[in-house]
């Protein structure tokens, strides 16, 4: 395939929604290659011996099984499956990188958060934006889990708003070295890290500078206390205090004033990888919730064959199956972009920080998404189990805790509602995604008279992707306006954006189920699918609900009178099935294929 042709077929990012995407376009769980099929294997064999077993030591904030647990997972190679071959890496690519995260993750948020912070922003910013002796220096033993990494952003006075940190680096006399001071707070894997990535300010530079510090007491580097946390207590959390620690200038990272990029595109990388950490969770909740509602019998019947329980389990299922879905189809499209600029001659840093910043989007999405599911999940999971699920000799009190973290880690889900939409809109003004025309289109349709032909609703999916289309205009018709109303002024309504990504998101979550279900049913028949057919469904039902009460939000905080009354109609044609689906069948099907098998089977 020629470089053009590949060019067409990988949608930038932000243009599925303008864009029909094909069921054979996309990349799914079940094109795993053979050498992934057995990456998966030997992971989950890794977390049943080495981590699931020791639950409890986790909960008991044991930090040293933590740091042994890291370290043997460099020894399998697990944390350098992102690294390429020449810095001892495995050089497997990003949906290998996305695979072994998302099975690594599932049993305890301590290992989670110590894996995520290590490999991503403990690694990925010397691997992007480090010189070649840098690389040469750091990324081997961080691949090989020799050193740990750790990655110092946060202080007292700058969470959300990164590139307001007070920590100064000051150039000494003779030219050789920086002395940073300052004090940096929630730090994962602080406890044990050998290496650190800070960001500091020189002088009164507009933007922080990154830096590698290598972890030295005689360096003036002292630590606090481990943080008393809700969840994940086993992932060393804690502030550390630089005091005119030296560091030779060769260990700048990148160049002067570029601290803010590297912080946020580390963060593009983080939260797609977040979200892949959310789906095994969901994965193992929802299979100790079907094996407890199997075994637990009450009014002398076991309580999974009750109409309550089966909602439960068929919801939490859907979830984790959309999830998956979604996370896969868009690393796939990042491994693309990255091949195909690997193709063009870029270097391989090059190739995959502009492959992340072009799917930004879809990173935010997946980050909130699948962090409010796991939370979601982990819920109705102690409900499964009732009062048991309340105690900490069971496990979901635990999951539900360390679930927790994710919706604040890797940016708030509250700013990357705001980035999804507000990237998009900067993506359309620099000509990347076409939203104006599409807009004006759904502008035009609302004053026309609606079609009164009779659909053809005959083959599977047909309904559904119709309306996903409809769920599109939705989002134009409600962000057009806007975008004309308040122009650059729009940022400033934060609700608006929040009710605008919430619609964003629901379609690409939504979208994405249903096209992984189609691909599958083309090549395996619709009869194997049966029950992936009742997820997708019954995900996009969801979506439609929530679509529709969002709209109604955002329509009513700009528009009055009859432009109102006019969107409100067409958000009723853009949100209206010929035909509803019958919800409690699709659970139904979902929950009872569930506790046949017994577990997560999906």
């Amino acid at each position: 395939m020629s470089t053009e042709t590949v060019k067409k077929d990988i949608l930038r990012g932000g243009q599925f929604l303008v864009t029909e995407t094909k069921s054979e376009d996309i990349f799914t769980p079940e094109d795993f290659t053979e050498e992934q099929q057995m990456m998966k294997g030997s992971v989950k064999e890794f977390v049943e011996r080495e981590i699931w077993p020791h639950k409890e030591e986790f909960e008991k904030k044991n930090y040293k099984l933590t740091e042994e647990i890291m370290q043997k997972a460099g020894e399998l190679g697990f944390l350098g499956v992102a690294v390429p071959e020449k810095y001892d890496g495995l050089g497997m690519g990003f949906v290998s990188t996305m695979l072994v995260c998302d099975y690594i993750s599932g049993a305890t948020g301590s290992i989670a958060t110590a894996f995520g912070a290590h490999t991503g922003i403990g690694t990925m910013p010397i691997l992007l934006y480090g010189n070649d002796e840098q690389k040469k220096k750091y990324i081997p033993k961080l691949s090989t889990g020799e050193w740990i990494g750790a990655y110092c952003l946060t202080e007292p006075g700058a969470g959300s708003d990164a590139n307001s940190g007070k920590t100064k680096a000051v150039l000494s006399e003779d030219g050789k070295s920086y002395k940073i001071s300052g004090q940096k707070m929630w730090i994962s894997n602080a406890g044990f890290a050998d290496v650190f990535i800070v960001f500091a300010r020189i002088e009164d530079d507009k933007n922080i500078t990154g830096f590698i510090v290598e972890n030295d007491s005689e360096n003036g580097i002292t630590f606090g206390e481990e943080e008393k946390k809700l969840g994940i207590h086993a992932s060393s959390t804690r502030q550390v205090f630089f005091n005119d620690t030296q560091v030779p200038v060769e260990n700048m990272l990148s160049e002067r004033g570029n601290g803010f990029k590297i912080a946020m595109n580390a963060l593009n990388v983080g939260r797609i990888k977040l979200a892949a950490a959310s789906l095994d969770a969901q994965r193992r909740v929802t299979d100790l919730a079907v094996k407890y509602a199997n075994d637990r019998v009450q009014f002398k019947t076991p309580i999974a064959k009750f109409g309550a329980i089966k909602s439960k389990l068929a919801e939490m299922a859907t979830s984790a199956y959309v999830g998956e879905s979604a996370c896969y189809r868009a690393a796939k499209n990042i491994q693309d972009r990255i091949d195909l600029r690997l193709e063009e001659g870029n270097s391989f840093a090059e190739a995959e920080l502009k492959s992340f910043e072009e799917y930004a989007i879809e990173c935010s999405i997946l980050k909130v998404a699948c962090s409010e599911d796991i939370q979601n999940c982990s819920d109705e999971g102690i409900q499964v189990y009732g009062g048991m699920g309340f105690s900490a000799d069971t496990p979901m009190e635990s999951a539900w805790r360390d679930a927790r973290i994710a919706r604040i880690y890797e940016g708030t889900n509250e700013i990357n509602r705001m980035l999804a939409v507000g990237m998009l809109v900067k993506k359309a003004m620099k000509g990347h995604v076409d939203l104006l025309g599409p807009a004006m289109k759904v502008a035009d349709e609302l004053t026309g008279i609606p079609s009164m032909d009779k659909p053809d609703y005959s083959e599977l999916f047909a309904e559904e992707k119709e309306m996903i289309a409809k769920l599109k205009k939705v989002f134009l018709m409600v962000a057009g306006r806007a975008v004309q109303k308040f122009g650059p002024q729009l940022e400033e309504h934060q609700q608006l954006l929040l009710a605008a990504s919430d619609i964003l998101i629901e379609i690409y979550m939504a979208e994405s189920g249903i096209l992984r279900t189609e691909k599958n049913a083309k090549s395996h028949g619709a009869d194997s699918q049966k029950e992936q057919i009742a997820m997708a469904k019954l995900y996009l039902y969801h979506a439609v609900d929530t679509i529709n009460q969002k709209a109604k939000e955002g329509i009513g905080s700009f528009a009055e009178g009859d432009e109102q009354r006019m969107m409100l109609m067409g958000l009723k044609r853009f949100t209206k099935y010929t035909n509803m689906p019958n919800v409690v069948a699709l659970r139904n099907t979902i929950a009872e294929k569930l506790t046949a098998e017994n577990k997560f089977c999906f």
